[in-house]
């Protein structure tokens, strides 16, 4: 058991993380800050979202154009780009995050940029919470026994829709989207698998071509799978790696209205492995994984660059500034779901032979639109996307015009609920029976 888990946890590395380098010149368009910025239709604030407190930044913070679809996530250094419509400047802004106090700021009181915003701490009513212990371990392995009562012990249909970007420093290299068709296996099942396929994509064009380096994200449609930590508990949530973390009882949060026990852990100093540091939220009624929130640990962020690069020119020094995760898990019907995920990654290239010094930025974002339990279909392994696939090399082979429409052009600032929004009609199961 450890042996397979293990393996599944470093395939999420090995993909999410892992990058191919390959020397590049061009030059194109730029989608930034400074782009953003000209364009005359939109106005553009920038910012940064902290804890009022500890002075942190607030990592996939939500900022959002109340009463529109508009809206964005924090980064890894809590810092955002929002783009409003000139139409929609006597709007309001709101800005949430889980534990925290929603805020509301006026887009009046904001400016252009280097906005900072600070969010404060909420407080749980304890009246009507279960308190079945506060010692973390147990909290932990009472989760563990009941995986197979909260989660779904039969496979299901979904549909997914995906987005994948990389920035260097501040502009965008490579952005891409698709609609996923998947096979969900049973979270019961230690043999069967989920089986991921692209069913429409695009990518932009529109973007600035790398002038020294192209970073090449692989295995990402099936990465954001894999990253469902309650099928594929691996070096985070696997019980053979319990001893190797410190555990903290951290209180209580609500999430969609329910209380959760939230643990927080970070690996041990004596343990020599990249590791994760983070947050654990288990629903007080019936001890489901409601939502997961982590990081390579600072310890692993020191031994993680030989783990997460697959190729790169020999003389070239590729060091990992961080590395954000986020699973979140939805309850219908009394039982739990994979809902959301996103993950972000940041590393600092130094190649000295080139006098080159950049900041890469990679993220990818899956969230589920929509579920089927009785139409189920297995694809064919040839249709799968596979753990070495590079999708944004691949997505134009699932383009069509028609399918996008008017929403054909990507704005990689805005939030994939906004897309997902637009394209719902199109997002329905009634597409996916049409091919």
């Amino acid at each position: 058991m450890k042996t397979r888990i293990s393996k599944g946890m470093k395939s999420v590395a090995l993909t999410l993380l892992v990058m191919t380098l390959t020397a590049f010149q061009a030059h194109s368009k730029t989608l930034s800050f400074e782009r953003a910025k000209k364009d005359t239709a939109f106005k553009t604030f920038v910012g940064k979202v902290i804890d009022n407190t500890t002075r942190k930044p607030v990592v996939f913070a939500n900022v959002y154009l109340i009463g529109s679809s508009l809206g964005t996530v924090t980064n890894a250094e809590g810092e955002f780009v929002l783009k409003v419509p000139t139409t929609e400047l006597d709007r309001k802004v709101g800005i949430s995050y889980l534990g925290y106090n929603n805020k509301v700021i006026s887009l009046a009181d904001l400016k252009d940029k280097e906005n900072v915003i600070r969010l404060e701490i909420s407080a749980v009513s304890l009246d009507e919470v279960v308190i079945r212990t506060d010692d973390p371990l147990e909290l932990l392995k009472m989760a563990f026994r009941r995986i197979n009562d909260n989660y779904k012990t039969d496979p299901e249909m979904l549909i997914g829709f995906y987005r994948e970007t990389v920035k260097q420093n501040r502009s965008y290299v490579a952005v891409a989207e698709a609609v996923l068709d998947v096979y969900k296996s049973s979270y019961g099942s230690l043999v069967d698998f989920d089986r991921v396929k692209i069913y429409k994509g695009r990518k932009s064009e529109d973007v600035k071509k790398s002038d020294t380096l192209m970073f090449k994200l692989q295995g990402g449609p099936r990465t954001s799978f894999l990253l469902d930590v309650v099928k594929n508990p691996g070096e985070l949530l696997s019980e053979d790696y319990l001893e190797n973390y410190n555990y903290r009882f951290a209180g209580f949060a609500s999430i969609d209205g329910r209380d959760n026990y939230v643990i927080e852990f970070d690996q041990k100093e004596n343990v020599d492995m990249p590791l994760y540091k983070g947050r654990i939220y288990l629903d007080t009624k019936n001890m489901a994984f409601a939502r997961l929130e982590f990081s390579y640990s600072d310890k692993a962020l020191v031994l993680a660059d030989n783990e997460l690069i697959r190729k790169k020119p020999m003389d070239l020094k590729v060091d990992v500034l961080g590395a954000e995760y986020m699973v979140n898990y939805r309850m219908l019907n009394d039982k739990w779901y994979l809902n959301h995920v996103r993950s972000e990654l940041v590393f600092k290239c130094n190649w000295k032979k080139k006098r080159y010094n950049a900041t890469y930025t990679t993220a990818l974002e899956m969230a589920v639109t929509d579920r089927d339990t009785v139409n189920i279909t297995k694809s064919k392994y040839r249709d799968q996307t596979k753990m070495t696939d590079i999708f944004a090399d691949q997505v134009n082979a699932y383009k069509d015009e028609n399918y996008w429409g008017e929403y054909n052009y990507i704005k990689p600032d805005e939030s994939i609920e906004s897309v997902i929004n637009k394209l719902n009609r199109k997002l329905k199961w009634q597409s996916i029976d049409e091919k």
